[in-house]
């Protein structure tokens, strides 16, 4: 399967301008809300989502959020530019996740809720590390398209989803057991292949494997991973996800109180909502 995974992404279609133009707004020092408009305004799929997600429960905006103007104000430039990138990506990549029985929309609030996470948690610590992490929080799960995929037309659907069933153990080692790869590593090499920046490469790439990570990633990589727990798609915050998070933060030696605040924050939104 190894082999299959390297040829899905080498056939994967070429970035359009739109992404280039966010990637090359994201690197820049300087960042006006005016213009990151002007670029995510050319692409319908992007302002859907956008407003989608702001309209999600677990930011309880007291408004409808129904501009993209008004988006950006609440969300901040690097939130907006990490579902921006989403959304493109995971449209490109043109997959189901029907391997994990789940839809794009649920996965997407994933995505959201490991931005968010890292938004509340990262953010009581460093703002800098904050901003750096909303992006790869977000998109470090992008390879599950190509693992259901596969699982797919491997004709495996039954049996991966009898192995989710196994609580005791994290989603990214089954995935490892049926693919040869873990799911950051795909992702990592999917951004590879579209020749995105190493420090999202790198920070994604390494996640699971923070023992041959170089030294100037292991503290986002640790985050990442913590984060990656917390958002398992199988039981999003649930009780047993975050007991093996904070069991993780507390081994990495993270900041455990600003973590604890950022869920019992994040869980008290959405079931406002509910």
């Amino acid at each position: 399967m190894k082999n299959d995974i390297i040829e899905k992404i080498e056939s994967l279609p070429p970035l359009p301008n739109s992404v280039i133009e966010l990637e090359n707004f994201r690197r820049r020092p300087d960042k006006e809300p005016l213009e990151l408009l002007k670029i995510i305004e050319q692409d319908p799929l992007i302002i859907t989502t956008l407003l989608r997600v702001s309209n999600s429960a677990m930011f309880g905006f007291r408004s409808e959020v129904e501009t993209p103007s008004r988006a950006v104000n609440l969300l901040g430039i690097n939130f907006t530019i990490s579902i921006a990138l989403g959304s493109v990506v995971q449209d490109l990549i043109k997959s189901n996740l029907s391997a994990y029985s789940i839809s794009t929309d649920d996965f997407l609030m994933t995505c959201n809720l490991a931005s968010n996470i890292i938004n509340n948690w990262v953010g009581e610590i460093d703002f800098g590390l904050k901003e750096e992490l909303l992006l790869p929080a977000f998109l470090q799960e992008t390879g599950k398209f190509i693992i259901s995929e596969l699982i797919q037309e491997q004709n495996k659907v039954d049996e991966f989803q009898n192995a989710l069933k196994q609580k005791d153990k994290l989603l990214s080692e089954i995935e490892e057991e049926f693919t040869g790869f873990s799911c950051s590593r795909i992702t990592a090499n999917i951004f590879k292949h579209w020749n995105l920046s190493h420090n999202l490469i790198f920070t994604i790439g390494f996640v699971g494997n923070v023992e041959q990570c170089p030294e100037e990633y292991k503290r986002r990589v640790k985050i990442l991973e913590v984060v990656k727990i917390l958002t398992d798609i199988r039981e999003p915050l649930g009780d047993d996800c975050i007991e093996k998070a904070l069991n993780l933060a507390t081994k990495y030696q993270l900041e455990i109180d600003p973590l604890v605040s950022a869920i019992d924050k994040i869980k008290a939104k959405i079931e406002e909502e509910e």
